[in-house]
């Protein structure tokens, strides 16, 4: 399964998918990037005249990149044109350090610690262009295919 093929795959649309690219992906880790564009639906009101992203879209894009396409590429024989993947994240631990800006492009790192069950838990973190660690934590979901 190919990059495209695993977004084209991911239960989501805009305005609310978070994945511009796959980097890397291998069966135990991922690596993928989005760029938050200034005209995003959540700065309209976070924060009046100076606008973040919300700590819930940073998590968000790393449970989409570091979990869920992770899971789909886990799943890539038992996904197809007729059956699609379900997900439910199960639970987060995230730390938050730096802001990410309208128009920051961030970088996904996400590791399997364990995949079993269907129950797919990671260690996550997210880059910023200058290679600051913007937040990281553990994400967990099922993901049945």
């Amino acid at each position: 399964m190919n990059n495209q093929l695993i977004i084209n795959n991911l239960p989501y649309q805009k305005p609310f998918l978070f994945v511009d690219e796959i980097l890397e992906i291998d069966e135990n880790g991922v690596k993928g990037t989005y760029t938050y564009k200034e005209n995003e639906f959540f700065y309209e009101g976070h924060f009046k005249d100076k606008p973040i992203t919300p700590g819930v879209i940073l998590t968000e894009t790393m449970a989409q990149i570091g979990v869920v396409c992770l899971g789909i590429f886990l799943l890539k024989d038992e996904i197809g044109s007729t059956k699609k993947p379900q997900i439910a994240l199960t639970s987060n631990h995230v730390d938050f350090y730096l802001p990410v800006l309208p128009n920051e492009k961030v970088t996904v790192i996400s590791e399997k610690v364990y995949f079993r069950f269907n129950k797919l838990k990671c260690e996550v973190k997210m880059v910023n262009t200058k290679n600051e660690l913007v937040c990281r934590g553990e994400i967990s979901g099922m993901i049945i295919a």
